[in-house]
């Protein structure tokens, strides 16, 4: 990489953005960002957009702004631009206060390639088409290029020499009968093609072996599949008559106890910054930013075509800039308060999703419950949570990431899964890489595997990280009977190791604050408790292990540095490996009782079933961070009772009798009805 000398645009204004110095970038901003770089003398015509984001500034500057000690931050920019015609990649900074370009760094290739471009999408297609190779092939399988929809991919990285330096994807295709038909059930397997997107041309084809193409349709929206309609589910009505509890200022939220600010970005998608809890008139900081850093599906199907699909749906494909458009009453029910993503499309002008972030409440059963022999008191209380959540579209899976606040103050992280299998040709019984899900049809096994960033800020900036976990104890003098067990604290000093979740000692990480003890002389905490699903399949020597090292294990611990913000570092496509949580980890620096970051791997390992076709029903992967003597007592001990219900005499809910308005979005009021 090469790094050129800062540049400044003459024509700039020098004023400062009023805006805070956390908050999502603006229409006004991406504009201004976009005049900037075009006056900069880093674009030709050619020149696209790959990234723009928000680059924040220290933590530390940050903090001190708030307090009222220190000046305000410089809102900078980070952009990413890609030559179309050569290749030529560049990673800049610059001040949009200013209009100073403050850093520009030239990439090679060696250390991975700029993410891929929906315009790279978009002209594969008539490449693979221009070469007789491809056409042949197709032809050979009874299809024409018109019949077929090519599916580019992310290449990975496996050495192959004419690949150096080269931006590649490979294709794989997908006949559909008509129109309407969903593609994804007659792969054209046993064909793939390599692609150079900036030379137009097939680099290698990989022509394996002729094998049929499944007939039979997966159109899962298509009234003859789908069946008599159930006729036997009635309404569920959700109301808040006297309107939300929740209030919104911009991007910073209110609900009950909780404070925190709502983002977003086209690689990470929702962003929650600076959550808080009050407590006792006091606003106790938790976490001071917390995103999805990156995820990564690895395909576990060796066959000469399929070996290299690993898909960074964060790094490779910036999976915000996906984020559907939430409709009221399907995606989001009940008192919905929405809010637009603004992002850069690859020309640099600023486009909106409106809808792209629902925020509600839901009603979530038992918080607390007692009823005493003693005195006769008997006592529920109704828990609820605060939702925040998005969903993307990458291909042929749809992921939702739905971030939940309770009222006790616990903390969870769930993605959901839903979408279309990716699908291959089944080569017959008993092939054991893939699962047969139609008469022909492949699913190959495969994992979803999601790294969390949580930039920890429990009751402040010293933090550590204890290891938890259950201990059996023997027959002993203090235990005669057999029946003791206990616990074991580990202090986690160093963060070269990463650790491994394991459910027969019921392992978790409690967030510590080094600094602050509880009335009780314990240190105020949170608990992360992990699910215990398998970490990467892959053997270690493989090239997706070097790629995507923070799937290695369930946790990693590092020092805050603002410059580390993804697990699997800043150009994932073509990486080598070796970035993101390995680069982090190689330092002496202490991460007990310092300013520290959590990188926690979790996400299901996915063998398909027939059930998950045509389309999947939902699937989950979640964490739970929860406090551990951060509170003195029940924080939840003021939560009024509900009032008593009144039956009807059809045992109905009168209360439930409540007529449902679905109110559109308005274009200034982002609350609705669901």
């Amino acid at each position: 990489m090469t790094l050129l000398e800062p540049k400044t645009d003459p024509t700039a204004a020098s004023t400062t953005s009023s805006r805070g110095p956390l908050a999502s970038l603006s229409t006004d901003e991406f504009t201004r960002i976009q005049q900037i770089v075009l006056g900069s003398g880093l674009t030709t015509p050619s020149t696209r957009f790959a990234y723009v984001g928000l680059e924040e500034p220290h933590k530390n500057e940050v903090l001190a702004f708030q307090a009222g000690e220190g000046p305000t931050p410089d809102r900078r920019a980070r952009v990413m631009l890609l030559d179309m015609t050569t290749g030529h990649s560049t990673d800049s900074v610059l001040s949009v206060a200013t209009g100073e370009v403050l850093s520009t760094t030239v990439l090679d290739g060696s250390t991975g390639q700029l993410p891929i471009l929906i315009e790279e999408f978009d002209a594969i297609g008539p490449i693979v088409a221009a070469d007789p190779r491809w056409v042949d092939a197709l032809a050979a399988r009874g299809c024409t290029v018109e019949s077929v929809m090519c599916v580019p991919l992310s290449a990975g990285s496996y050495g192959f020499p004419e690949e150096q330096g080269r931006r590649i994807v490979r294709v794989l295709a997908f006949r559909q009968d008509y129109p309407e038909d969903h593609p994804w059930a007659h792969p054209v397997d046993g064909l793939c093609a390599y692609v150079d997107v900036a030379a137009r041309t097939i680099t290698r084809l990989i022509d394996s072996e002729v094998m049929p193409i499944p007939s039979e349709g997966g159109n899962f929206d298509d009234a003859v599949m789908q069946g008599e309609p159930l006729t036997t589910l009635k309404p569920i009505v959700i109301s808040q008559p006297e309107g939300p509890s929740f209030t919104v200022d911009g991007e910073t939220v209110s609900w009950a106890n909780w404070n925190f600010q709502v983002g977003f970005d086209s690689r990470e998608g929702l962003i929650l910054r600076q959550l808080s809890y009050t407590d006792g008139g006091e606003a106790r900081p938790v976490i001071y930013r917390a995103s999805i850093s990156e995820m990564v599906v690895p395909y576990g199907d060796p066959s000469p075509v399929r070996f290299w699909q690993n898909y960074f749906d964060t790094g490779e494909y910036l999976f915000g800039r996906f984020t559907n458009s939430l409709a009221l009453g399907c995606d989001c029910v009940g008192e919905i308060h929405y809010f637009d993503c603004v992002l850069s499309d690859e020309l640099g002008n600023p486009f909106t999703i409106e809808n792209g972030i629902c925020m509600h409440e839901e009603d979530y059963g038992t918080l607390w419950k007692h009823s005493d022999m003693f005195t006769g008191s008997n006592e529920v209380r109704r828990q609820r949570r605060l939702v925040i959540s998005f969903f993307t579209t990458v291909g042929n899976y749809d992921y939702g990431f739905y971030w939940y606040l309770y009222l006790d103050g616990t903390i969870e992280c769930e993605a959901k899964l839903t979408g279309v299998l990716f699908t291959s040709s089944y080569p017959g019984a008993g092939y054991p890489y893939a699962s047969e899900v139609a008469p022909g049809l492949g699913a190959p096994y495969h994992q979803h595997l999601f790294n969390a960033r949580l930039d920890m800020m429990v009751d402040g900036l010293a933090n550590a990280v204890d290891e938890v976990e259950a201990v059996r104890l023997p027959v002993s003098d203090q235990n005669p009977h057999g029946g003791a067990f206990t616990n074991s604290t580990t202090r986690l000093t160093e963060p070269s190791d990463g650790r491994l979740a394991s459910s027969s000692t019921a392992r978790a990480w409690h967030i510590v604050n080094t600094e602050k003890t509880n009335r009780l002389g314990g240190q105020t905490g949170y608990v992360l408790y992990p699910e215990e699903n398998p970490t990467l399949m892959a053997d270690p020597s493989s090239s997706i292990a070097q790629r995507a090292a923070f799937t290695t294990k369930h946790l990693w611990v590092t020092p805050y540095d603002p410059s580390e913000k993804y697990a699997a570092g800043d150009f994932v496509h073509q990486n080598p490996g070796g970035a993101g949580i390995p680069a982090y980890t190689n330092t002496e620096a202490s991460i007990d009782g310092q300013d520290i970051v959590l990188w926690h791997t979790f996400g299901p390992t996915h063998f398909p079933r027939p059930e998950d076709w045509p389309v999947m029903p939902t699937d989950y992967a979640k964490f739970t961070l929860k406090p551990y003597g951060f509170f003195e007592r029940n924080p939840t001990l003021n939560v009024p009772a509900n009032e008593p219900v009144h039956m009807c005499s059809h045992g109905h809910d009168q209360t439930a009798h409540v007529e449902h308005a679905a109110h559109q979005h308005a274009a200034h009021d982002h609350t609705a009805h669901g």
